[in-house]
C-alpha cells in the first residue's frame, strides 16, 4: 500500500508540476521557438539561478556531506555540462559540414545550387543546453522522488503534505526548462514531453527509496549538487549571454524584472515547502 502510494505521488508530483507549468505559460500558443519573448528568457534564468542557489545548494550543505566534497561535485558537474554543450556543438557542426559537402556535390551534378539545405542544423547549438537542462532535471527529480519516499515511510500524511511541497516548487522551475527545450527543438510538444519525461524520473527516485532509502539518503547531496551545476551552467552560459543585448530604459527595467520575478516565485514556494 505504501509503495503504490508512493507511485501515484511522485506521478502527480512530477509529471503533474510540468503539466501545471505549461499551462500557466500557455504553452498552447502559437509563437514559435525562435521568437520566444526576451521576458520568459529572463524569467527562466531567474527560476533557474534561483533553484539552485535558494533550494538545492541549501538543502545539500544542510545534509552531513563535507562542503569540500560537496564544491567538487559541483565544480566537476559544471565542467561535464560545459563539456556536453562543447560535444554537442561539433556534433552540429559536423552534420552542417556534411551538409554543406552534400548539397555542393548535388548542385554540381544538376547544375543549380542548393546550398540552403546546408544550414538545416543552424540553431542546432543551443542543443547542449537543451540536454544539460535535462540531465539535470532527471537527477533533481531523482532527488525528489527520494524525499518523497522517505516521508512516505516516516507518515502517509507527511509524504502527502511531501509530494504537495515538491509540486508547487518545482512548477516555476519546469517553466525555465520549458523555455530552453523550446528554444532547442523546433516543436513545442517535444519539448513539453521531454520535460514530463523528466519529471517521471521522480517515480524512479520514489521506487528506488522504497527499497534503498538509507543507502540513497547519504547520496542525496550529491545529487542535489549535480543537478545544481546543470541549472548553474544552463542560466549563466546560455539564457543570460542572450539577455545582452542594448535595449531601451523601460525594455531594460522590465528584463530585470522578470528575472527577478523567477527568483521571487521559486524562493517563495521553496521557502513555503520547507515551512511545511
Amino acid at each position: 500500500m505504501t509503495l503504490v502510494a508512493i507511485i501515484l505521488a511522485t506521478l502527480a508530483a512530477g509529471i503533474g508540476s510540468v503539466w501545471v507549468a505549461a499551462l500557466l505559460m500557455g504553452l498552447g500558443g502559437n509563437r514559435s521557438p525562435g521568437m520566444m519573448p526576451q521576458r520568459l528568457l529572463s524569467l527562466a534564468a531567474g527560476a533557474l539561478l534561483a533553484t539552485a542557489f535558494m533550494h538545492l545548494l541549501p538543502e545539500a550543505f544542510e545534509s552531513e556531506a563535507g562542503a569540500h566534497d560537496l564544491f567538487i561535485t559541483l565544480l566537476v558537474g559544471l565542467v561535464f555540462f560545459f563539456l556536453l554543450s562543447k560535444a554537442e556543438l561539433w556534433h552540429h557542426g559536423h552534420e552542417h559540414g556534411e551538409a554543406h559537402a552534400h548539397a555542393h556535390a548535388h548542385a554540381g551534378d544538376h547544375g543549380h545550387d542548393h546550398g540552403h539545405h546546408g544550414h538545416a542544423h543552424g540553431h542546432g547549438g543551443r542543443g547542449g543546453s537543451g540536454w544539460a537542462v535535462l540531465t539535470g532535471d532527471s537527477v533533481h527529480c531523482f532527488g525528489d522522488g527520494v524525499l518523497i519516499a522517505s516521508a512516505f515511510m516516516a507518515d502517509l500524511r507527511l509524504g502527502l503534505i511531501a509530494a504537495v511541497s515538491v509540486l508547487a516548487h518545482e512548477v516555476p522551475h519546469h517553466m525555465g526548462d520549458i523555455v530552453v527545450l523550446r528554444q532547442s527543438s523546433s516543436n513545442r510538444r517535444v519539448a513539453l514531453i521531454k520535460v514530463s519525461m523528466a519529471g517521471a524520473v521522480t517515480t524512479l527516485g520514489g521506487i528506488a527509496g522504497y527499497f534503498l532509502v538509507g543507502q540513497l539518503q547519504e547520496l542525496l547531496p550529491y545529487f542535489l549538487a549535480v543537478a545544481s551545476s546543470s541549472f548553474i551552467y544552463v542560466a549563466l552560459a546560455d539564457l543570460i549571454p542572450q539577455l545582452q543585448k542594448r535595449l531601451s530604459a523601460r525594455e531594460t527595467v522590465a528584463q530585470v524584472g522578470w528575472l527577478l520575478l523567477g527568483i521571487v516565485l521559486v524562493t517563495v514556494v521553496s521557502g513555503a515547502a520547507h515551512a511545511h
